[in-house]
């Protein structure tokens, strides 16, 4: 199989080696896996030997064991079949370790010596020994997978010029991968988390995240519960990750009794519970699902996945004033996105296209991408933007706007929290008397009510009344007024604000409990500033989308073409998504691709095929899907990989390969796709042995 062409980011003659410099600069930076590793080249022009200047690119899923695997991948751009008139004298191959938080470093002069060193966060330099390999092999597979592309194009387009490979590709890999993996186990809390979890543990953290990722596209479900057996032997906890590997492979009876067994040794265990409530949750045994998520809480109070585990169960209840106050008690934090590169302006940028690569539908609609007119409204969605907490929060409330309608959230909002005006009244009626009461609005909204007949909170565990690190969101653009009037006549009223627990507390002044209208929200909660905006952002979510479908029914009515940009209709079919109007992001994304190709509209309208279970509609989708990343270095996708893996599953590899075969495109195109199956033969996946 070709490999992707090789993009070149050509430095400035005079700061050759720049790239370098800003790596080393930027190491104490780090804070999660590192960035992609970065290959620097120096070219010398085959005319005059002065002439020396330096190109650089990123790449994923090289093997990262030695100094020798990594001399041997700049060998192998030695040779540019475009650029013949300069040669390659020099290379510098950069693999960040994690676990000790080094630069491992490779120097290959051409033709000439080797040598590897690494650079520590001071700059130093530092012998490279076997264990620092070891760990830096293990670092190298799992940012291939943290910074491999879902389809959609969205890892791609934010560092430019990355080549993205397979890290595992047979079965003799996989064993070094999860041996490296088990020796490294109990050291993957130093590796950080996802941005949903606080604090990194055993179980939670880029380490177990990866053999996971990996065990799912994959599908190798034995080898993961081989590791995770021995594992569990050193740590019950492990038990958490060996019951999620036995119910993705069907052995949910086994993984029942290990849920059970586990939970005899460690009660309080909340990965256990969650497992366990997210299992229960599957199988719609929702009232079962609440006790777990309430026992996961008050084992993990201050974890953002136990509050919102206990927040969904009480949306699939219909428990709607339960999802929103538990929703309220979940503690945010600040999202910590991937490690990425910080490099010098460059001179110029080479993007090379291969041969194989080349799909005129696809090349045609990337020309005019980056000119397109997008509206200022549909550029302020600010919920398209959510990442890690405030995402998954952002969904749990679309889920019940969805389930309920905007109105009735709305009133049920106004009935578990202290909405702005009444407070006022009530601290007006407050400051004409005198009281000894030691309650005031912030303490009575945050406590139980003492007759004890509600348990407001789900689960008998008082939240705190400000989360860990709550962030404040962008308020809604002054502009939205304008745009209320409009979506009024549709039926979407703008929500009041409700008063913060900080404006609560800052007052004086005590509330008079004697007085008749205290009664109506001394069980109250104060809403955290942060649900507070999310509604407000909601609010303009539904506004845009209102417009839309009303604008768009009004064309129909009068047989007038309704035009957007390619880039507006992307938007508007992520808006429908978000908001969870399925068929409408479907419409969206198809008006989309009758412009210009998208990846993301093609994974948009891959979905619905799945969703149908149109074998030819998601292969046709997945071929061009897996051509757009080959175009843009990337021949490696974990998702379009689970994808073709479970088609394989329930269709048989033989189908699969004759339908991909029979599709009217170039076949180098169609090879692309080929390898994929391929793939799913060497790890002998179900369904591709005939």
């Amino acid at each position: 199989m070709v490999a992707p062409a090789v993009p070149e980011i050509i430095e400035d003659e005079n700061t050759i080696y720049a790239s370098v410099e800003a790596r080393t600069e930027s190491l104490p930076n780090l804070r999660e896996l590192g960035p992609p590793d970065l290959v620097h080249l120096v070219k010398q022009s085959k005319t005059a030997a002065n002439q020396q200047f330096g190109v650089y690119h990123h790449v994923t899923g090289i093997d990262a064991s030695s100094s020798a695997s990594l001399a041997a991948y700049v060998n192998t751009l030695t040779y540019s079949p475009l650029d013949k008139q300069h040669k390659v004298v020099a290379g510098i191959y950069c693999c960040y370790n994690a676990f000790s938080h080094v630069d491992m470093r490779v120097e290959v002069k051409i033709p000439g010596s080797l040598e590897s060193y690494c650079i520590d966060e001071r700059g130093d330099k530092r012998v490279a020994t076997e264990s620092l390999w070891l760990e830096t092999f293990l670092c190298g597979v799992l940012r291939a997978y943290s910074y491999a592309d879902d389809g959609s194009g969205d890892s791609i387009k934010k560092i430019v010029g990355v080549r993205r490979f397979n890290p595992i590709t047979n079965t003799e890999t996989e064993h070094k991968f999860l041996d490296a993996a088990e020796k490294l186990f109990f050291n993957g809390r130093q590796l950080s988390s996802d941005p949903e979890t606080q604090v990194p543990n055993t179980v939670s953290n880029h380490l177990t995240s990866g053999l996971l990722k990996y065990i799912h596209t994959t599908g190798r479900y034995v080898s993961g519960i081989n590791l995770f057996e021995k594992l569990r032997t050193r740590d019950v906890e492990v038990s958490s990750l060996l019951a999620r590997v036995l119910i993705s492979a069907d052995e949910e009876v086994q993984a029942v009794r290990l849920l059970h067994d586990a939970l005899q040794d460690v009660p309080m265990d909340y990965a256990l519970l969650n497992c366990q409530a997210t299992f229960c949750q599957s199988k719609g045994e929702a009232e079962m699902a609440v006790e777990c998520a309430k026992q996961c809480v008050t084992a993990a109070p201050s974890e953002f996945t136990s509050w919102a585990r206990l927040a969904e169960v009480y949306v699939g209840l219909e428990q709607w004033d339960l999802a929103l106050l538990t929703l309220n008690s979940c503690p945010m934090f600040t999202y910590q996105d991937k490690d990425a590169p910080r490099m010098p302006q460059p001179s110029r940028i080479l993007l090379p296209v291969l041969a194989e690569s080349v799909l005129d539908e696809i090349d045609e609609g990337s020309e005019g991408e980056g000119h397109e007119m997008v509206h200022p409204t549909l550029k302020k969605l600010h919920a398209a933007g959510y990442q890690g907490t405030f995402l998954k929060a952002y969904d749990i409330l679309t889920r019940i706007v969805a389930a309920i309608g905007w109105d009735q959230l709305l009133k049920i909002r106004s009935e578990v929290f202290v909405m702005e005006e009444e407070y006022r009244a009530e601290r007006q009626v407050s400051t004409s008397r005198t009281t000894t009461s030691p309650q005031n609005a912030s303490t009575v909204a945050l406590h139980e009510s003492s007759s004890g007949d509600a348990n407001v909170n789900g689960n008998g565990v008082d939240a705190p009344s400000e989360s860990s690190e709550s962030v404040v969101v962008k308020e809604v653009d002054a502009d939205a007024d304008e745009g209320a009037k409009r979506s009024s006549q549709s039926g979407i009223e703008k929500p009041e604000q409700s008063v913060a627990s900080e404006v609560a507390k800052s007052g004086n002044e005590e509330p008079d409990s004697s007085h008749s209208a205290y009664a109506r929200f001394r069980n109250k909660r104060l809403c955290e500033r942060w649900l507070d905006n999310l509604f407000m952002v909601l609010y303009e979510d539904l506004r845009v989308y209102t417009i839309w479908r009303t604008e768009m029914a009004q064309s129909r009515q009068q047989s007038l073409d309704y035009k957007k940009s390619a880039a507006e209709w992307e938007i508007l079919g992520e808006l429908a998504e978000r908001l969870h109007h399925f068929n409408e992001a479907i419409e969206a994304y198809q008006q989309c691709l009758t412009i210009r190709f998208s990846p993301k509209a093609m994974k948009g309208i891959l979905k619905l095929y799945e969703k149908q279970g149109d074998t030819r509609g998601m292969l046709g989708c997945l071929i061009r899907l897996i051509a757009w990343q080959y175009r843009w270095y990337s021949e490696f996708s974990p998702d379009l990989l689970f994808t073709i893996r479970k088609l394989i599953e329930e269709e048989g590899a033989v189908k699969v390969r004759s339908i991909v075969q029979a599709t009217n495109l170039p076949q180098p195109v169609l090879d692309l796709t080929h390898q994929y199956c391929q793939l799913c033969a060497t790890f002998r996946s179900s369904g591709s042995d005939g």
